[in-house]
This record gives structure tokens, sequence and C-alpha cells, in this order.
């Protein structure tokens, strides 16, 4: 797992792991898709995504399809770690 200014994925709180791990399994998506596949409130999704951002472990698109909308994914450095940790 990635660290940064000291801080990892293992340090954030569970609301945080837990979005983590939606997106590493259900791919790219918009906020509204994380918080239907981990019933978390859009609130803690929201907090999530910042402390997730703050680590540097997720990327932040534009959703195409609506650009009201962002699109969250893993970045491409913690999918390649976790890749070859395999």
């Amino acid at each position: 797992m990635t660290e940064s200014d000291g801080e990892s994925i293992a340090d954030l709180p569970p609301s945080a792991k837990l979005v983590y791990k939606v997106l590493e399994y259900d791919g790219p998506l918009t906020q509204k898709g994380i918080v239907e596949e981990s019933m978390l409130s859009a609130r803690t999704v929201r907090y999530a995504l910042e402390r997730l951002d703050e680590v540097g472990v997720v990327d932040e698109d534009v959703y195409f399809a609506d650009a009201r909308q962002n699109l969250y994914e893993i970045t491409d450095e913690v999918a390649e770690a976790e890749a070859t940790a395999d």
C-alpha cells in the first residue's frame, strides 16, 4: 500500500477503507455509485474520498456521461503495486 506524509491506508478510518475496497472491486465509480455500493451516507463517502485523496490513492476524473459528477478510481501506481504483490 502506498504512503504519503507518513499516513497509509491502514491509518485511515474504516469508512475510507470500505470506499477503497469498493473502488478496488467495482472499478471507477461516481460518488453516487460509491454510496449505492457501500451503503454509506453521501457525507461519509465525501469525507472518505477526501481522506483517500490526501493519501494519494484515488484519482478524480470528469464523468463524461454527466459532467456534474466526478469519476473516482484507484491510482495507477497503487493498482500496479497491488498486482505485483500478488
